[in-house]
């Protein structure tokens, strides 16, 4: 399936994690998914042949596969900094694994990309808990290269001149960008439209998501809202996106899994709002 410029798209999720089911993306004629990789037990060639009759009937294209993993938690700035990626020493081996194994499933799902979020990575470039990091980013950037395979990290936990620096470090052609506004404004890393023309180069997958300052950022979090709703200048963010040449989907991430019919109904309004201004900036209905 040939995708056209700035398709809508959704992140999904079957056992685990915060998207939405398949039926939801079905249902409000999203034609492309980000998915939430499924627990271990969820990842077999019998599953990825299932789930890829469903993509078949549902004429929708699966973009990029993400990676998570047990333990991880995003309570709070400081639990993410213990919990998340592959930036903790004591589950790193592990993780290292799990994301090979990931990208083995993704390969049977004909997914030519895998997403993560790294981690925090540690602030000086001349330790060995950064050269470690790098590392572990080569290994999985490796293991996907022989799986045909992009590896999209996720911003948020940095800013855009230490993920450029760590991209740089990491030396590896098939390391990119999947570009979160919202996550630079939760995480209190910077104003998103100038992050994005920094690392625009690297960008190969978005997210489409709104959130709101803390009024302590980088200490604690802000707050995820609608789309539109936010600190996230969306006309300016497609604009930019625009200006960067990104072509690819739009994809609709919208972290409310408690309240799963508000979290419909949000992504609903979010496809119109995107549907507009893709039809102002691209002419395309």
């Amino acid at each position: 399936m040939s995708l056209p410029p700035w398709s809508l798209g959704v992140f999904t999720s079957i056992d685990a994690g915060l998207g939405v089911h398949l039926d939801v993306a079905k249902e409000l004629e999203v034609p492309s998914i980000q998915l939430h990789t499924p627990h271990a037990a969820g990842r077999t060639p019998q599953a990825a042949e299932k789930f890829l009759r469903q993509l078949d009937d549902f004429g929708i294209e699966l973009t990029c596969v993400f990676g998570g993993f047990d333990g991880e938690s995003y309570a709070d700035i400081p639990t993410v900094e213990k919990t998340i990626g592959l930036v903790p020493v004591a589950t790193r081996s592990a993780r290292l694994i799990e994301m090979k194994e990931i990208s083995d499933f993704s390969r049977l799902l004909g997914c030519g990309a895998i997403g993560l979020h790294l981690g925090v990575v540690p602030h000086d470039t001349k330790s060995q808990e950064y050269a470690e990091v790098v590392d572990a980013a080569r290994k999985i950037c490796d293991h996907a290269s022989l799986n045909e395979q992009n590896v999209h990290l996720e911003t948020g936990q940095e800013s855009a001149d230490a993920l450029m620096q760590f991209i740089n470090d990491v030396q590896r052609a098939n390391l990119f960008i999947n570009f979160d506004p919202a996550n630079m404004i939760l995480y209190g890393m910077g104003e998103p439209i100038p992050a994005l023309k920094q690392v625009g180069s690297h960008v190969r997958s978005v997210h489409c998501k709104d959130a709101t300052w803390s009024d302590q950022p980088g200490v604690t979090w802000g707050a995820e809202v609608p789309l539109g709703k936010g600190a996230v200048d969306m006309r300016a963010y497609l604009t930019t996106l625009k200006e960067i040449g990104y072509t690819g989907p739009l994809t609709i991430e919208r972290e409310i899994p408690q309240d799963r019919d508000r979290q419909k109904e949000e992504i609903r309004h979010a496809t119109e709002l995107l549907k507009q201004l893709r039809k102002e900036l691209l002419g395309i209905a």
